[in-house]
């Protein structure tokens, strides 16, 4: 592996040097980043953290789930990771699976809990699950896991949060207003009630089962409804047929619960989702794995049409992959049969599962590489298709960890691998393919030295492969565990910002929402600098020439508001806090009066405090007058100079050409708005060409935008000319103006930061589209 040499950001100059980036022994160079978020509560559950492709964080403890969302913003001084903090609940209830009537559990539970037979007495006494009235055991209140779905679930186009409790409660979660969460449906009790109509059969043609009285019976039955893990899928395409039999493709989204039995629920939802009514279906698998641990989806793409399934791995060792019939999904196929990747039975149980999507260049077709966490070990499976069939190649890679790999993320951008154990050691692992299969160089990423000795709990990976945070604890300080446990959730860089730059600029999603990860590496660059760098400059400038897109152009304007905010004084006190001479305000009538003989007295010292302030300030006059006299005198001398006049000057002289830097960038960002604007102008201006279908509430200012744009004679555009002339023609003498909403006046188009009507109202507009 090569070794990256320096960091691309150098550490601001203070009197308090700041810890460098370290470097570990194979080359991978890792800075830490500010803040460090303190959780309130201890982490629970198995792989506690979990990162959106929204850039949301979530991380379950034992009161609540902490989301923290990442923002990159623009208007911000501070070097440090804006995270805006949220959190969901865990239910005071707890949650009770329904297993039969209420009369049949309750006798259930008393015969149970007397039974003279002490394997079922002490086993049902014992268990938290089956004896949810047992108050001398340990509380289940807490989350076991989390997962979030792919972008554009909810009806603001976000990701889903699905929520499973210590208690066996699968939520939908979505945060619709920023400031709350909001629970879209309970599955556990959707499910419940699915397999107390059926019986608790899988369908109406299996065999009766025995009654709830049967002990084995009723452990079945909490069994059948206990979630183990659940996965959501990638956005399908499924056609829906109308009443006239026309066919309408609707955006649907699968979640794939696993139970402590080995079935397998397929939720289908349809996007947006917005609670019990956008639920599709709900089909069992029967996946004949004992004690299953981890669930993941496989899906596979090979000429231009997709595979899916379901990798599903046991306590016990074995993971294989069960097809999913997805009916009326538009290119998607099935397995014929069960893959079985990993048979042995070797105790050594799967913990964590990823799937990555890459090109074999040997082979040149896509493949799928299945890696997963078996104890201390990594197990590895490379599946692709080939004019004989499936092939599958798999192995472990050993050494890597001592202690048991308790997490596992992927970067999918970059495809690459990083695993994590308890003593706070993370590998990551790069595949590298031979002609036959696959091998990996592992490098150590070891903390930086200045967090200490730290025991990790988990660690995710941002959408673009920027960012990992890690969820970790006090370690062992001189062979001794820490009295008190503090759980802190830490940010470390896994790339420079030249080449987050890089993969933005050459990025194929076109979406700066999506990369907030790379550009708040950009950022941080920017404003320890306070420049852009000339290599930035000049690669962007290169890709302006040559495709001019609008996502460039924003790109662009992003980088020149940072370098504006960058010059800029930070504030010493913070905008949001209240000044302190506003005066408080005081109920009551005798209050009322000593307020005013308050406000008297203030008012009196206040004219006192003023002709002593006119006082000082003649006095202060006086004295620079005798100064300047002073100075003057000196001036006259050739060997004594004034100090105090040069250390003014200077300071004007910076002020002077900081105000001028500031005036070029303003003018910068000016220019670039333009350009968006007059681009936006163009697209609105071909939408109104193209669609001839006019309603009664259409206000599109047609004529207002061709005027505006020809109203600048710098502005040469021919194909903006030559659309202008086709619209103007195809509207005649027809005009489109926009309407005030209040007095219903017309709003001319004469600014496009802003509509002014006759009566003076204001309406403010975007400045870029």
């Amino acid at each position: 592996m090569a070794t990256i040499e320096g960091s691309y950001f150098d550490c601001p100059s203070s009197s308090e040097p700041e810890p460098g980036p370290s470097t570990s022994g194979m080359g991978i160079s890792i800075q830490k980043r500010e803040p460090i978020l303190k959780l309130q509560h201890p982490v629970s559950g198995v792989e506690p953290i979990a990162w959106s492709d929204d850039h949301r964080i979530s991380i379950c403890t034992s009161r609540n789930i902490s989301v923290l969302e990442q923002i990159c913003d623009i208007h911000g001084y501070g070097q440090d990771m804006v995270i805006h903090r949220t959190s969901i609940a865990a239910s005071l209830n707890s949650c009770l699976l329904k297993v039969g009537s209420k009369k049949e559990v309750l006798e259930c539970k008393e015969r149970f809990a007397n039974s003279k037979d002490l394997t079922i007495s002490q086993t049902f006494m014992l268990d938290r699950v089956l004896n949810t009235d047992g108050k001398a055991l340990p509380s289940m209140r807490g989350f076991k896991y989390t997962c979030w779905s792919p972008l554009g679930c909810d009806s603001n186009g976000r990701c889903l949060l699905a929520a499973l409790t210590l208690d066996n409660r699968l939520t939908i979660q979505a945060n619709l207003n920023r400031l709350q969460w909001l629970q879209l449906a309970d599955l556990t009790e959707l499910y419940g009630d699915m397999l107390y109509e059926t019986s608790f059969k899988h369908s109406r043609l299996d065999a009766p089962r025995s009654e709830a009285e049967n002990f084995s019976e009723y452990e079945r039955r909490h069994s059948m409804q206990c979630p183990v893990r659940m996965e959501w899928s990638s956005i399908c395409t499924t056609q829906q047929v109308k009443l006239n039999n026309e066919c309408l493709d609707v955006g649907t989204v699968l979640l794939a619960v696993l139970f402590e039995n080995g079935d397998i629920a397929v939720w289908q939802f349809q996007i947006p989702f917005l609670g019990k009514e956008s639920i599709t279906s709900c089909n069992t698998i029967e996946s004949g794995i004992s004690s299953p641990s981890v669930l993941s989806w496989w899906e596979y793409e090979h000429s231009g049409r997709k595979m899916s399934g379901l990798i599903v791995g046991s306590a016990f060792g074995p993971v294989k992959i069960l097809p999913v019939n997805l009916k009326a999904v538009k290119g998607y196929f099935t397995l014929r049969q069960p893959v079985v990747l990993w048979q042995e039975t070797d105790q050594l149980p799967v913990q964590s599962i990823r799937c990555l999507s890459l090109y074999h260049p040997h082979q040149k077709c896509n493949c799928s590489l299945v890696v997963a966490a078996r104890g201390p070990y990594v197990f590895w499976c490379l599946l692709l298709i080939s004019k004989a069939g499936l092939n599958v190649h798999n192995s472990h890679v050993t050494g890597l960890h001592s202690l048991p790999i308790i997490s596992v993320a992927a970067d999918r951008q970059n495809g690459t691998i990083y695993t994590c154990s308890t003593d706070g050691k993370i590998r990551k692992l790069t595949p590298i393919f031979t002609d036959v299969a696959v091998k990996f160089d592992h490098d150590l990423i070891k903390l930086p030295d200045y967090l200490g000795s730290v025991r990790v709990h988990g660690i995710a990976v941002s959408p673009n492969g920027a960012y990992m945070s890690a969820v970790t604890t006090e370690g062992m300080n001189n062979g001794l565990h820490p009295v008190n446990r503090n759980f802190h959730v830490q940010f470390v860089t896994l790339m420079t910002p030249e080449e987050a730059a890089i993969q933005l600029m050459e990025s194929s999603v076109q979406n700066l929402f999506k990369q907030v990860d790379l550009m708040d590496l950009v950022r941080w660059k920017i404003l320890k600098e306070k420049q852009i760098s000339e290599d930035l400059q000049e690669a962007l400038n290169r890709k302006l020439e040559l495709n001019g897109s609008t996502y460039l152009w924003r790109f662009k304007l992003f980088l020149l508001r940072i370098v504006y905010q960058s010059l800029q004084k930070s504030p010493s006190a913070a905008p949001w806090k209240p000044s302190q001479d506003d005066s408080k305000m005081q109920v009551g009538g005798n209050i009322e009066v000593e307020n005013c003989k308050e406000q008297q007295g203030t008012g009196e010292k206040q004219q006192k405090n003023s002709a002593l302030k006119q006082k000082g300030s003649r006095k202060r006059a006086a004295a620079e007058v005798s100064r300047d006299s002073d100075s003057e005198e000196l001036s006259k001398d050739p060997v004594i100079e004034p100090e105090d006049d040069n250390l003014e000057s200077g300071k004007e002289k910076k002020e002077e050409s900081l105000e001028e830097k500031l005036l070029a960038v303003q003018a910068r960002i000016e220019a670039v708005e333009m350009h968006l604007t007059r681009e936006h102008m163009k697209h609105v201006l071909g939408e109104v060409y193209l669609h001839t279908w006019i309603t009664e509430n259409t206000s599109v200012p047609s004529r207002g935008v061709c005027d505006y744009l020809m109203s600048d004679p710098s502005y040469d555009d021919r194909t903006a000319r030559v659309l202008i002339g086709h619209v103007l023609k195809k509207m005649n003498k027809q005009t489109f103006p926009e309407y005030c909403s209040l007095c219903k006046e017309v709003l001319p188009f004469t600014d496009r930061r802003q509509a002014v009507c006759a009566n003076g109202h204001i309406w403010l507009r975007s400045r870029l589209d």
